[in-house]
């Protein structure tokens, strides 16, 4: 079994629906970095072989400058 890439494409339709744990608030797929951003949380969710990690303990905190 190959292993799928950790910038593996998001399902658009899938993103719609997944909101930030913390906020309910809309998050926003970095491709580049391979996260989605919740930017009222100034959280980045990590998405490994092409699963969400929606944990808040998974998460990596935004740079003020990540956030503007």
């Amino acid at each position: 079994m190959s292993k799928i890439p950790d910038h593996f494409q998001i399902d658009r339709k899938m993103l719609e629906l997944l909101v930030c744990p913390l906020t309910k608030g809309n998050l926003r797929y970095d491709e580049k970095a391979g996260e989605l951003v919740s930017l009222k949380a100034a959280l980045a969710y990590p998405v490994r072989d092409g699963i969400p990690i929606l944990l808040p303990s998974e998460a990596r905190v935004l740079d003020d400058d990540e956030t503007s």
